[in-house]
């Protein structure tokens, strides 16, 4: 081997010594010195078209936006690199060439003219700031290095977009786009992202709205450069160059504020949203003027949630009437608040009753007084209405029939549908809820009842709705079937109710929409929340406060601006509606009852039903009786005279609509009363003692002690009954006329007894209390 290559084998070996040196002091320097955590960033909120519509500072007090490789246009990544680090692609974070040369003008100069900073080194600089020293220079070359081993070249450039200073509390190009040219950094122009790229240098002398003079002549100078290297067209550097700049510093903006901070709270630099803004403000005007009219009621909120069913996607969401209105805690977010929600759990309830085949939509209920061990539920007028159907008492809204429905159902199972719907309060409240749930007796929050109402949109199946963009739809949980789900859609999309806003005038387009209003107990909440196929809208009126308003009522103050929403957001009368599902079927039943006609029943009507699921229980509203001739006496089959007697058809009326019928004067065929001289005692059917309720404990005035009243329920063919306290007979009466005694302290028993010998107990406590 000659002397050259001697050498050469010998350099080349060094060489290689040097190198893995070097690689492992680097290691291990980046063991001891690892890069410094990135700065926080601002978070952002964005629409449904990406625009920023809302952000926070960072805990540093900094206007520092995370700017996504997406926008990162190549007409910035151009311009950027070609004014900052044209071998960025190049080089390994730090460019040994322009060193040198810096090195070389500094010693030539006697002075710093150059500090051959990388894009890399910059972004160095920013992560850990120093003093300018040849020390400090160093260390951003060592970081650099660190930098290009860690991330790409496009995460880096990312990084430096992200961190570049504009003066004052300004860094990041997003940053300053948004907040001097209200625009994202994709969708800047030629000009504005060369005015961008020379304010870093000079962030205190360079300020935009104060310097915009010496920023344009700046610009142009660069612009002339890129002209001369034929980075751009003629074109497009003549359109730059001649283009004003006019902007100033704005504010960043704050729309959907209750959102923003709602979901800012699950944390994330960037959170994109569904929000449609167009709709989303529309609504807000809507809103705001609408509670407007309502301040004189001292009604001073309101919020609002919309749905598209489709997507599932949440795209208007309002918290509050204003959020900035101190008057009734505008900052509230009354959309997630939990209240009461009212009667708009019901449509839920019938809807389960009827895939348990309990109802159909014309099957009769009793709506007059019950007592279920001390609770009696009351209608919202404080009246019965006797005999109804399931659709009456649902479009009515009546109270009594929603107890029984759900005493029929079990609190159990509807507790669990609303879990399934991921009402949250009532997960936690499940063992203390109890039948005056469905009647409001539980909290809800304005976003799980729209996102319930939404399962009515899409044939019973419930979907999450989905808040963020960044989120998957999650899978679908059937509710209610498409049978019984159509069903109670029909129901709330009849314009003719008694819930319809009495000032909503005739002039006014009423919007092909299924609704359901609701009032909390004491006149706090007013609930109206509808549906079409496109869109679910929920609202709801009242004060934060919890002050009761006399005025206030789903029907009057919530449903006048439903309808005004949906007529501006979605105004199409002919548009699409709901078809009946292949699994709803329709029956012919007794118009009196909702069952099967019988032979006697003359009156029938058409019905929905669910073959295999619903009733199939035939009408026995009439029952054939033996009298006597005179129609005095009737007879059992003990107590029937050989000859002597008729038979005769009596209208099936139970004890507690006998005691509404005379209630209210409602005249009816009684059945004569029961043979006296029969000697058949009967065992079942005795009197329903009503007053007072099994268990209870009573608390009497020692002073002043109120009699307690009885009263009791009876068979159509009783004519007497006979109370008894502590086996003491006290009074007979009919069962119509109330009696009452004076207890006396400690355990009493209260007996009733008809006069077919039929008896009925109760207990309860008594207790003499100074009041």
């Amino acid at each position: 081997m000659t002397s050259f290559g001697l050498r050469l084998k010998s350099i080349l070996k060094k060489s290689g010594i040097v190198v893995l040196c070097s690689g492992a002091l680097f290691f291990l320097l980046n063991l001891i010195f690892p890069l410094p955590t990135a700065l926080p960033y601002s978070t952002i909120v964005t629409d449904n078209k990406g625009e920023v519509v809302h952000a926070y500072l960072t805990p540093d007090e900094k206007w520092r936006m995370k700017t996504k490789l997406e926008e990162i246009s190549p007409l910035l990544k151009k311009t950027l690199i070609r004014k900052e680090d044209r071998y960025f692609y190049s080089h390994p974070g730090v460019n040994p060439l322009s060193i040198a040369r810096a090195i070389g003008n500094n010693i030539f100069r006697m002075k710093r003219t150059s500090g051959a900073s990388t894009i890399t080194m910059q972004v160095a600089r920013s992560l850990e700031p120093r003093r300018r020293t040849y020390g400090a220079k160093v260390v951003e070359i060592f970081r650099a290095l660190q930098l290009e081993w860690r991330y790409s070249k496009d995460e880096i450039l990312q990084l430096y977009l992200n961190h570049i200073p504009y003066g004052g509390n300004i860094e990041g190009v997003k940053s300053a786009s948004i907040l001097y040219f209200d625009k994202s950094p994709d969708h800047l122009s030629l000009a504005e992202i060369t005015a961008l790229s020379i304010i870093p240098n000079r962030p205190s002398s360079l300020v935009i709205g104060k310097n915009n003079d010496l920023i344009v002549k700046e610009r142009n100078r660069w612009l002339r450069k890129f002209a001369q290297e034929k980075l751009f067209t003629q074109k497009e550097i003549e359109d730059a160059l001649n283009e004003p700049l006019t902007a100033v510093r704005g504010r960043v903006p704050k729309f959907i504020p209750h959102l923003a901070g709602y979901l800012k709270n699950r944390g994330s630099d960037i959170i994109p949203t569904h929000i449609d803004m167009n709709k989303q403000t529309k609504t807000e005007v809507l809103v705001q003027d609408y509670i407007r009219t309502l301040r004189t009621m001292n009604i001073r909120n309101a919020a609002v949630v919309i749905i598209d069913n489709r997507s599932h996607k949440v795209i208007t969401y309002i918290g509050s009437a204003d959020f900035y209105d101190t008057t009734d805690g505008g900052q509230v977010n009354g959309a997630a608040a939990v209240r009461q929600p009212g009667s708009t759990l019901k449509p839920l309830l019938y809807g389960l009753c009827i895939d348990n085949g309990l109802v159909t939509p014309k099957m009769v209920i009793t709506d007059v007084a019950v007592n279920y061990r001390g609770y009696a539920p009351e209608n919202y007028d404080r009246k019965f209405n006797g005999y109804v159907t399931m659709e009456y008492a649902l479009d009515h809204s009546l109270n009594i029939p929603a107890v029984k429905g759900l005493t029929q159902l079990g609190k159990d199972r509807m507790v669990a549908a609303l879990a399934t719907c991921n009402f949250q309060q009532i997960k936690k409240d499940e063992q203390k809820l109890g039948l005056s749930l469905i009647l409001g007796g539980c909290g809800a929050s304005l976003e799980e009842l729209t996102g319930l109402y939404s399962s009515f949109a899409n044939d019973g199946v419930y979907t999450s709705p989905v808040y963020r963009a960044d989120e998957k739809v999650s899978t679908g949980k059937r509710i209610l079937s498409p049978a019984s789900n159509f069903m109670i859609t029909e129901v709330l999309s009849k314009v003719n109710r008694p819930d319809f806003p009495l000032n909503w005038h005739s002039t006014e387009h009423m919007p092909k929409i299924a609704w359901k209003t609701g009032t909390s107990y004491g006149r706090r909440d007013a609930w109206s929340i509808g549906y079409n196929k496109q869109y679910t809208i929920g609202v709801w009126v009242g004060n934060f406060s919890a002050q009761g308003i006399p005025e206030l009522s789903g029907a009057n103050i919530a449903t006048p601006l439903l309808f005004k929403i949906f007529n501006t957001i979605d105004y199409d009368p002919d548009q699409e509606w709901f078809g009946q599902p292949t699994d709803c079927q329709i029956r012919k039943v007794c118009s009196e009852t909702g069952l099967l006609p019988a032979e006697e029943c003359t009156s029938v009507v058409t019905d929905y039903f669910i073959p295999l699921v619903s009733g199939t229980k035939q009408c026995a509203n009439r029952q054939e009786t033996m009298v006597s001739a005179d129609e005095k006496i009737s007879y059992c089959m003990s107590c029937v005279p050989p000859n002597g007697y008729k038979k005769k058809i009596y209208k099936a009326i139970s004890p507690d609509m006998q005691a509404w019928m005379d209630d209210n004067r409602v005249s009816y065929v009684h059945i004569p009363v029961h043979n006296p001289d029969c000697e058949n005692i009967f065992r079942e059917g005795g009197p329903m003692i009503i007053s007072p309720s099994n268990g209870s404990e009573y608390l009497l005035s020692k002073t002043n002690p109120e009699p307690v009243q009885l009263r009791c329920k009876a068979g159509n063919d009783v004519g007497k009954v006979f109370w008894y306290v502590n086996n003491k007979f006290i009074k007979s009466s009919t069962p119509q006329t109330p009696v009452f005694f004076m207890p006396t302290e400690g355990p009493v028993k209260i007996s009733c007894t008809d006069d077919k010998g039929r008896n009925r107990d109760v207990w309860v406590t008594v207790r003499y209390i100074n009041l």
